[in-house]
């Protein structure tokens, strides 16, 4: 897409604007927004300010860094599995996906369409809301989009009382950092002493989520890049001869590495003698990840868990392994598999300086209440 200069404005930028909102440039993401890491774009790698040898989290990497260091008051990012959350948490910022539907996606690139949300990367809380509650609201070019009213938050004030859900796996799970676990736990604790219900779930379904997200995004990938053929707008290759070969050739040479996997992933779960083996399987599985989703919500007003299983990790560290950088989204994808609000807290840091986020995912269009929790941990912590 280099040199190409959009038609359009996405709602969502459009309607900052009209608040006059100053916005200042782009930012480096992961290549269509396939990564964890930052490291998938064609501009390099983004580094992480607390720490340069570290990876900032992905894909809105860019945008994380951005408020990071203080270039921009606050900063757009899209959330497909965590690609707000996790950069946030991996930077010290706030960091929300909404309920899915809430914000427009009219004029997004598209990676995986029943998953994408824009949302804002902050320094505060308040900047959080109050981005969240410009954006969202019906808008006649998105088909997929809630019809409620657009929201107005009050100020986010911490309940006196308040029922905590915490999966145990997460504290379990082998890959998790020590220090994560030790600060999500003494959280738990400080929790209950202030008064509050704290409880323990199981959800065994925890190992199934990355597999099955990626099964579905893929599978829409290859979909939604199809587009991107050097017939309508963006590269096209110098080298092709026929339709063929500019079809072949404009894909194979335009697509990053990554990309490409994922298109290949995408296109084999969707042919037909694997479409029932593995896409519907997904489809099945992401509906019993939503249904014991709500289970959990009903006796609970947030589901609590570390936003990442570890800090920010090296830059180059799992850059080599695909399936070891899909699982840094771990705890992030239930949210888009069920189409849940949730939002990345920084709470903590480790011992090297580095930041760690816990991560509240609340119950569907209830973001007040959401905002309200996360009030209600920064005032416990700080």
């Amino acid at each position: 897409m280099e040199g190409y200069e959009a038609l359009f404005s996405a709602t969502a930028v459009e309607r900052l604007w009209k608040e006059d909102a100053i916005f200042i440039g782009r930012t480096n993401c992961d290549e269509f927004a396939m990564g964890a890491s930052n490291e998938n774009s064609a501009f390099g790698p983004v580094k992480n300010a607390a720490d340069p040898t570290r990876v900032p989290g992905g894909s809105s990497g860019g945008s994380a860094v951005a408020v990071q260091v203080g270039m921009a008051h606050a900063s757009l990012g899209t959330d497909t599995g965590g690609s707000i959350r996790q950069p946030a948490a991996f930077t010290g910022l706030f960091g929300s996906k909404p309920t899915y539907g809430l914000i427009s996606r009219w004029g997004l690139l598209a990676y995986a369409s029943s998953f994408d949300q824009v949302g804002p990367l902050t320094q505060s809380l308040e900047d959080n809301m109050l981005l969240t509650e410009i954006m969202a609201g019906p808008d006649g070019k998105d088909a997929s989009m809630s019809q409620a009213p657009a929201p107005t938050y009050r100020s986010a004030q911490a309940p006196s009382k308040a029922r905590f859900a915490v999966m145990r796996q997460a504290l379990e799970h082998e890959g998790m950092d020590a220090e994560v676990v030790a600060h999500t736990k003494a959280l738990m604790a400080q929790l209950e002493a202030a008064g509050h219900e704290v409880s323990i779930f199981d959800f065994p379904l925890l190992d199934a989520m990355v597999p099955t997200y990626y099964v579905l995004t893929t599978a829409e990938a290859s979909s939604n890049l199809s587009r991107y053929s050097g017939m309508m707008y963006g590269y096209r290759s110098p080298n092709a001869t026929d339709l063929e070969s500019t079809y072949t050739l404009t894909r194979t040479e335009g697509f990053g590495a990554e990309v490409k996997r994922r298109i290949m992933l995408g296109t084999f779960v969707l042919s037909s003698d694997q479409y029932d083996a593995y896409y519907n399987k997904a489809q099945q599985v992401r509906a019993v990840i939503r249904q014991q989703t709500d289970e959990i919500l009903a006796s609970a007003d947030a589901i609590l868990i570390p936003t990442t299983s570890t800090p920010a990790f090296e830059l180059g560290e799992k850059s080599k392994d695909p399936v070891a950088m899909y699982l840094a989204d771990l705890f992030t994808v239930q949210a888009n598999l069920a189409g849940n609000p949730a939002i990345s807290i920084p709470l903590f840091k480790n011992e090297q300086g580095l930041p760690i986020g816990m991560q509240l995912l609340g119950k569907r269009e209830e973001e007040q209440s959401l905002f309200d929790l996360s009030k209600l941990l920064v005032d416990l912590v700080f």
